[in-house]
This record gives structure tokens, sequence and C-alpha cells, in this order.
């Protein structure tokens, strides 16, 4: 078996897996999730959106993110995700260091933590999108970024349709050659609550007194360590549907 025919196989498990019925696990994480967001006062909703409004912000038009990496087009599908892999394993740490920091500072330096992990994970994303040959420089790409954010927080039941975005992502990034449209078009609502409720149990635990640092360095590590692993997951669709590959 070649390592493409491996790939393959693998995102076929992988996709699979992304439609199973929520465990016990999840279920009782979303529930406790749906609890605390029904007593967060709306001014601090209202925060938390405007926070992810400023990274997305950011991402589609600043050159903040932009990493000093070159776009790596020489690469073959084998050597980009091992270099993927270690790229991660770098931010994964970045994040546990910056997530037992705000952890043992308390409550104060968790309101620090969400807009600083959502950084960490944008500036992820980008050095993977040139690992993988593809030029942050493009505004479509950066909205393919956003794409692969969106997926990794989504409800399974929405991940069919992105999924089929992805795959069609040659004819797909025509609609997205300027930044008219797509910036006004995202509902920042859902945008926000998906990714919240996706982290949520896992940060709540930096809150508990004593156990804040290294619960905020575990949430963190896994927080990034999943994005990263469906980042790669993406671009390997992408790479394994590109003709001039």
């Amino acid at each position: 078996m070649d390592y493409e025919e491996k790939v393959r196989q693998e995102l076929e498990n992988w996709e699979n897996s992304l439609y199973k019925t929520p465990g016990l696990f999840e279920k009782a994480s979303k529930k406790l999730g749906d609890k605390i967001n029904a007593i967060i006062p709306a001014k601090v909703q209202n925060t938390i959106t405007g926070t992810v409004k400023v990274i997305v912000r950011t991402t589609l038009f600043g050159a903040e993110y932009t990493p000093k990496r070159i776009v790596e087009r020489s690469l073959t599908l084998e050597q980009a995700d091992e270099q993927a892999r270690q790229v991660i394993s770098l931010y994964q740490k970045i994040a546990a260091a910056e997530g037992a920091g705000t952890g043992a500072g308390g409550i104060l330096f968790n309101a620090v933590d969400f807009p600083a992990l959502i950084a960490i994970k944008m500036k992820l994303l980008f050095e993977l999108a040139h690992v993988y040959g593809y030029s942050s420089n493009v505004f479509s790409e950066r909205i393919f970024i956003l794409s692969l954010f969106q997926l990794t927080y989504s409800e399974n039941k929405k991940r069919s349709t992105m999924l089929k975005r992805l795959r069609d992502w040659n004819n797909e990034k025509l609609q997205w050659s300027s930044d008219a449209e797509y910036y006004k078009e995202l509902n920042w609502e859902i945008f926000q609550k998906e990714y919240r409720d996706a982290i949520d149990f896992r940060k709540m635990l930096q809150l508990v007194p004593g156990i804040g640092a290294v619960a905020g360095a575990w949430a963190n590590y896994s927080i990034v360590e999943e994005l990263g692993r469906f980042a790669i997951n993406g671009y390997r669709i992408r790479r394994l549907g590109d003709n001039l590959r």
C-alpha cells in the first residue's frame, strides 16, 4: 500500500468517526456547557462574540498571522504530513505554557486566555497552509483556514456539508476571490457559540482552585491537538483532490 492509499483509508476512518453518536462524556459535557451558557450575562456573551469577530477579521484581512515559513510547494504529501506534525507539536507546547500561566492566575487571567488561545490556533493554521503548499496571502486560502476552524468546532450534523465544501474547494473558492461578502455573511452568534461549546468543559477545569495550571495546560494542549488533526486531514483532502499535484 503506497502512502496516498494509506492516507485515503485514514481519511475514511476519520470521517466515519465524525458522525458517531456522542458518548456519555460528550453528552454530559454538552449539557453542562448549555447550563453555563444559559446563565452567562448577555454583556459577556457580546464580549466573547466581539473577540471572535476581531480574530476572524484579523485572519481575513490582516498580516499578523502570516508565517515567515515559505510556501512549501515541492513537498510530497508524506513529507508535508511529517512537517505538519512537527509544527503542531510546537504549537501544542506554546499553548500548554500559555494555558498553565493563565490557569494559575485565576479568573481574571482566564479572561485573557480566550483570545490568546484562538490567536495561537490561527497562527498554527496559517503555518500548516504553507506546509501543504497553499499561500495564506491568497484570500480564498484564508477562507479555507476559517472553514477548517469551523469544521473542528461545528456540530456533527453540520460537518457533512462542510466536508463537501472542502472536497470541492477548487470550485468553492471561486466565489471567495474578494472579501466583499464572506465577512458579512458569517453568523457570529452561532460561530462563537459552537466554538465555546466545543471547549467549555476542558476550559472550565482551569477555574478549579489548586488544579488551574495543570488543567489549563492540558486543555490548551488537547484543543490544539484536535485542531491540528482536523487541519491535517483537511489539507490531505485538498492535496489528494488537487489535479495539479
